[in-house]
């Protein structure tokens, strides 16, 4: 029997649902509406489909990634380490309303995909380009990021 489907809907569901639990238990409320915000930054109902298809994305590189040779790589520990740097950023941004922490945060995530892409571009190149745009939108969230504490 092949296990891959299930591996991929498997990994689909632990990073979308998780996002998706950690968004709805972090909303942004009147704190963050009160927030000086930079001319950039986007309406809000941009934020949660754009997360909703990067974690897709990063569900089906997960799997990629534990499918292969690669799952005892450093490879997947980035991978590990750019989850947990994700779930981490709304709970420290939201939560605790702390852009400060928030920023190490995510740093720390734009550390680790970057690092995800470098490591995987021999050995994976679709998951190495399939992360370019979960890329590209950290390093948009990290200037969001840096302008709301410059601002505020």
């Amino acid at each position: 029997m092949n296990n891959k489907p299930l591996v991929y809907l498997l990994f689909i569901i632990l990073v979308l649902g998780g996002g998706l639990l950690i968004g709805a238990n972090n909303v942004p409320g009147g704190w963050y509406q009160s927030l000086a915000k930079p001319s950039f930054n986007p309406p809000n109902w941009v934020f949660a489909p754009v997360w909703s298809l990067l974690y897709v994305i990063i569900g089906v590189v997960g799997a990629r990634t534990w499918l292969s040779p690669l799952r005892r790589s450093i490879a997947m520990r980035l991978w590990f380490a750019q989850l947990v740097f994700n779930f981490a950023w709304s709970p420290a941004f939201f939560g605790l309303q702390d852009p400060l922490s928030a920023m190490i945060i995510i740093l720390g995530l734009l550390v680790s995909v970057a690092g995800f892409i470098i490591v995987s571009w021999r050995q994976d190149r679709t998951a190495a380009l399939l992360f370019l745009p979960y890329l590209a939108w950290v390093l948009f969230a990290t200037a969001l990021n840096a302008a709301i504490i410059a601002l505020n």
